[in-house]
């Protein structure tokens, strides 16, 4: 029998009574920005995408998914002429939404998983997305991955994300509030996991739930105190491990905040 997968969104705790909810803190959940006519036109999206092609991206499918998703809608109206520049941008709770050209090489990343070596045209399979954030990298992930579990940690971020993405009615995305350290084990195996968070270590719980030929892409820290990109395979041999370039992304936390 197949497995019953959460619908849009899914809690992974217990819901709170009101007044626990009422003690959390939360980032507002925002109304969607209006749409203006310069923010919304293709043409903006456009300049975008050919300047991440200046910059080395060359997989289509990123392209094409970072410019079907309007970054606007995702930051706050008082930065909204700020989206689409190559910026991380502020969304509260300490936190940010990542540059577009950082969303776009990890994706690209995610898209050579062994999986699909050959394959430059598929989509990839159930990804797992370690830390929501405000939405805007798992509407990406959408547009390149058959189905997207994304989990955060931060009740705040994670009502944002909602009000955020409803407005897309994203059927294949299913948002989670709960632990990512810990994955999600009810969606696994995944065929690729990408995280917006790096910790000391490659938590064991996403090795775990990685599907044979799939891809982790992940900050971990550094020998020298910073923070490395690291790529790790999952081949029928075992874990194949790739340190790549310098990155500067929030710490990975446990719990839920």
């Amino acid at each position: 029998m197949a497995t019953q997968r959460p619908g849009f969104p899914v809690r992974l705790t217990p819901t709170a009574s009101a007044a626990t909810r009422g003690r959390m803190p939360a980032v507002p959940a925002k109304p969607l920005v209006p749409a203006t006519p310069s923010m919304a036109s293709d043409a903006v999206r456009a300049r975008m995408v050919q300047k991440l092609a200046a910059q080395g991206i060359t997989d289509p499918r990123v392209l094409r998914a970072l410019g079907s998703v309007e970054r606007h809608r995702f930051v706050d109206s008082a930065l909204v002429n700020q989206a689409y520049e190559d910026t991380s941008l502020p969304i509260g709770l300490g936190q940010t939404i990542s540059k577009p050209s950082v969303v776009a090489r990890m994706i690209e990343l995610l898209l050579g998983a062994p999986a699909l070596a050959g394959k430059p045209q598929d989509r990839l399979g159930r990804v797992l997305e370690i830390g929501t954030g405000c939405g805007y990298q798992a509407a990406v992930l959408n547009h390149v991955a058959t189905e997207v579990y994304s989990i955060e940690r931060l009740r705040g971020l994670h009502e944002r994300a909602r009000a955020n993405l409803r407005h897309f009615r994203l059927a294949t995305v299913h948002l989670m509030l709960g632990d990512g350290m810990v994955g999600y084990a009810k969606g696994a195996p995944y065929a690729g996991i990408i995280a917006a968070a790096g910790g000391e270590a490659v938590p064991q719980a996403w090795t775990d739930q990685l599907a044979v030929g799939g891809r982790i892409v992940a900050p971990t820290q550094s020998a020298g105190g910073g923070q490395a990109l690291v790529v790790i395979d999952k081949t029928a041999r075992g874990l194949e491990r790739r340190i790549l370039e310098a990155v500067h992304f929030v710490p990975l936390k446990s719990g839920i905040a």
